[in-house]
């Protein structure tokens, strides 16, 4: 599979259970959110993804690799934003653009032009030479994707990306994020608002450590509202 697998995966923080048996898959090429309130197990999801935490059980694939064997392999093939920012705010969009493209080893033009690329994409190349401190919260965060595009990912994770985003900014990065998925990118939307997932979405629901429900949202919800149906399914779990 060239997308992001996820097979039975568990972890625990001494006695406390943050994932239980977790499965599920995003074909290549597709959007999908998972949704989960705080505390479902999401950003302990990322970090196994990320390999900033290991588990002894469970088997995770990034682009065909499988994490636990090839690790290095696997993590070239990902991009991640995480929910804290982490740009130099010191430095323009594009010095820390070129900062992130040394580390993966891309200089000169070929960085020149992977760097234009993904700005491009993320509608802020007119901004390349602006301070990162005196661009906006969603400037930020559109600089934020494209730094994670420049090696060119298979799968973009993205962990809560449009916390403290205002209503605009949020719609602004999700049309952004699904354009990135129509011409190709897999993605892992990670979020706690229902309202950032379309019916044609994949949709995994997390919720105290165990996945609910997976599926196309339209068919997870028919009729029914997502915030409805997300409310029903967590109550009745609580």
């Amino acid at each position: 599979m060239n997308g992001l697998s996820v097979s039975n995966l568990s972890f625990s923080y001494g006695a406390k259970p943050a994932l239980q048996d977790v499965s599920f898959e995003v074909p290549a090429g597709h959007f999908c959110a998972l949704l989960g309130p705080n505390g479902a197990g999401k950003s302990t999801l990322f970090a196994l993804l990320t390999r900033l935490l290991t588990s002894p059980s469970g088997d995770i694939h990034i682009a065909g690799h499988a994490l636990s064997k090839t690790p290095r392999a696997a993590l070239a093939k990902l991009g991640v934003v995480f929910q804290q920012t982490t740009l130099d705010l010191d430095l323009c969009v594009r010095q820390n653009l070129n900062y992130f493209a040394a580390l993966h080893g891309i200089s000169g033009r070929d960085a020149t032009r992977r760097i234009d690329a993904a700005l491009d994409k993320l509608a802020m190349l007119e901004r390349a030479g602006e301070k990162a401190r005196n661009l906006n919260g969603g400037h930020r965060r559109r600089a934020e994707i494209a730094r994670a595009l420049v090696h060119d990912p298979a799968v973009l994770l993205l962990d809560e990306p449009t916390v403290g985003l205002d209503a605009a900014a949020r719609a602004a990065i999700t049309e952004h994020v699904h354009r990135l998925s129509d011409e190709g990118t897999t993605v892992l939307w990670a979020t706690h608002l229902s309202d950032e997932v379309g019916p044609d979405d994949q949709l995994v629901i997390l919720h105290r450590a165990r996945v609910l429900v997976q599926g196309t949202c339209g068919d997870i919800c028919g009729a029914t509202p997502l915030a409805e149906k997300f409310l029903t399914l967590t109550a009745s779990t609580a």
